[in-house]
């Protein structure tokens, strides 16, 4: 009879907790983070009788949580991987929005600059069109300005997001090692899984995946070792290390991510990927860093070619014009592990060089450059003084006081040449739409020769507006000014005074052209036609590419990078749901299987509860029979 009865109390007392288990389910169904729990049963140590093993009940062998690594793993990883191209795709998006707007982005501030020229170019007498082009000069530097700020306003907000989601993550990991803590000591005390704790802690760990990339490594005692990144360690059973930003080696206002642990800080921004910000550092890295050198390059090439004309020309009184923009030259970032004294300073010297990339300037026992985007090594031609200065790349370097090897210096040759964009002039006088010079043809020619406009190549030179007169003494060769006997070929450049034309077609012996003062040239346009020749050319990139192209280009890869960005957190949101499905279906709660898993408990304890009336009853009828 006693047999009878605990094995109906075992059986009782089971499908209690699978009740208790089953109503525990119900209630968190929609519970975030929740895995379902499940009973697992298993049978109690037979008894031996002279007739065979007898049963004797069931027992709850443990309620295990319904869950499985790998799809949680899984989960983590799409998860981590949409954050990541999630803050891509926003962030790139914004830039995209400033630089390629059709009304007010980077090419049609240009292309306004260059029709305002081209007005004068048609009517260079006009005061009016003069101001006119000033005014549009000033709306280009401050659309520039704009874009600058727009852009530093972007590296500003990189540096508040790296800081909250740094700290964010640091709190995550101080609760992750407080979890590790709980979950050693309740499995030290039961043997049992703390199912409630280890949800605590899965949440915890698909929090982190959306900052950064996350692996976990569950220990034998209950406790998980949690790894960022490449492989640094975050917590380690009940210690978490602390995530934090520092200043960067070559520019304090821009952060880096590192990590905190036994007093040192380790920079390990370079090792960080996936998550939020992973987006960020790649953000920053990829796109809008470039995009901020980009711009200034464009923004250099613009004032160089400019200026190169505009210095050639002259203004409506006829004097000699002076640049018409002035702009911020390359940045010098120090390393602040450098333990020389030595300095550096740098100079744009062609813009048409200019590759819109940063630079390592190292010191090995000799000054050593390497391109940061590439990483290949860029040769130096000067010896670094300020009489002859290092070249490469469009720059020049001059490099003062003793380096010690392992000196670094940090070369941005044009993330700050639009913060010193200005306009030079205010009066619409200054405007050199003539050259100093002109040519005209002989009145008395009788050959086929023509002479182009001239072209102004030594500005300077102190007889450049003397007359000059080219008389062909043959076919073959002509005199200046009456001296000499030069050879002549049909296209060939004629260079005198700090100019040079180009004389065409056949000449009869006896024609002359002169190049002579053009003081009283108001009409004249030449200057202007070879400036905005100039600025069509392709005169960037070595001759790859002109304003227009190296704008558009621009404007492009940011556009393609922002479509890729997007493509990618879209194709990634796809399988984050497909991998969260696949989750749920295991560890997630089906009510209408909970509900027959109810109706089967109900019916198993109220099958138990009976066997238990049954055995009162035989016991009973035992007791009635020993009475008599």
């Amino acid at each position: 009879m006693a047999d009878v009865m605990s094995t109906a109390v075992s059986g009782l007392l089971a499908f209690q907790r699978g009740l208790d288990t089953t109503s525990q389910n119900i209630a968190n169904a929609a519970t975030p983070g929740y895995s379902r729990q499940r009973v697992e049963l298993a049978t109690r140590p037979a008894q031996a009788y002279g007739s065979g093993w007898i049963g004797s009940g069931v027992k709850v062998a443990t309620v295990a949580r319904v869950h499985d690594t790998y799809l949680a793993a899984q989960v983590r990883s799409s998860a981590s991987s949409l954050a990541r191209y999630d803050t891509l795709a926003t962030e790139a998006g914004r830039l995209d929005n400033v630089l390629g707007d059709s009304s007010a982005g980077l090419a049609t501030a240009f292309q306004g600059l260059v029709n305002a020229f081209q007005e004068v170019s048609n009517d260079p007498s006009s005061v009016t069109a003069r101001q006119a082009l000033l005014s549009r000069a000033r709306i280009f530097t401050d659309q520039l300005a704009g874009y600058d700020s727009r852009l530093r306003g972007f590296a500003t907000e990189v540096n508040t997001r790296l800081q909250s989601g740094t700290a964010r993550v640091s709190a995550i990991a101080d609760s992750l090692a407080k979890l590790n803590t709980r979950i050693v000591d309740a499995y030290g005390r039961t043997g049992q899984p703390p199912n409630d704790l280890l949800d605590q802690r899965d949440a915890l760990v698909g929090e982190l995946a959306s900052y950064i990339d996350v692996s976990v490594v569950t220990q034998d005692d209950g406790s998980a070792n949690v790894y960022i990144g490449t492989g640094q360690p975050l917590v380690v059973g009940n210690t978490a290390t602390a995530l934090t930003v520092a200043p960067d080696p070559f520019d304090p206002a821009k952060l880096n991510v590192a990590i905190r642990s036994n007093g040192a800080t380790v920079d390990v921004s370079s090792q960080m990927s996936g998550g939020s910000l992973g987006g960020l550092l790649e953000y920053r890295r990829e796109i809008l860093d470039p995009a901020r050198d980009a711009l200034g390059k464009v923004a250099a090439g613009v004032v160089a070619i400019v200026n190169g004309q505009h210095t050639q020309g002259i203004t409506l009184s006829g004097a000699l014009a002076t640049d018409f923009f002035s702009m911020g030259g390359p940045a010098v970032l120090a390393s602040s592990g450098n333990g020389g004294n030595a300095t550096v300073t740098a100079a744009i010297t062609d813009a048409r060089a200019l590759t819109g990339h940063d630079y390592l300037l190292e010191f090995a026992g000799s000054w050593q450059l390497r391109d940061i985007t590439s990483g290949a090594s860029v040769p130096l031609s000067g010896s670094g003084t300020a009489a002859d200065p290092f070249i490469a790349d469009g720059l020049s370097f001059v490099v003062g006081n003793a380096a010690i090897p392992g000196d670094k210096f940090r070369i941005e040759p044009t993330r700050d040449v639009v913060s010193g964009l200005r306009l030079n002039l205010d009066d619409p006088a200054s405007v050199a739409a003539a050259s100093p010079v002109r040519t005209s043809v002989g009145i008395g020619n009788t050959g086929s020769g023509s002479i182009s406009p001239p072209t102004v190549t030594d500005v300077g030179n102190p007889a450049l507006r003397n007359p000059v007169t080219i008389e062909f003494t043959s076919a073959t060769t002509y005199s200046v000014n009456g001296a000499g006997s030069f050879a002549f070929a049909p296209g060939a450049t004629i260079a005198v005074n700090g100019w040079s034309v180009r004389i065409d077609g056949a000449p009869a012996v006896g024609d002359r052209f002169t190049v002579s003062d053009n003081s009283s040239g108001r009409g004249d346009n030449s200057n202007l036609l070879a400036m905005l020749g100039a600025l069509d050319a392709p005169s960037l990139g070595n001759g790859t590419a002109s304003i227009a192209d190296a704008a558009t280009q621009l404007v492009a890869r940011i556009g393609t990078q922002t479509a890729q960005a997007q493509a990618n957190r879209d194709a990634f949101a796809v399988v984050h749901d497909q991998d969260v499905a696949a989750q749920q279906s295991v560890s997630g709660v089906n009510l209408d299987e909970e509900a027959a898993n109810l109706i089967m408990l109900q019916q198993a304890y109220q099958a138990s509860a009976q066997l238990i009336a049954v055995a009162q009853s035989m016991f009973d009828s035992l007791l009635n029979a020993t009475r008599r």
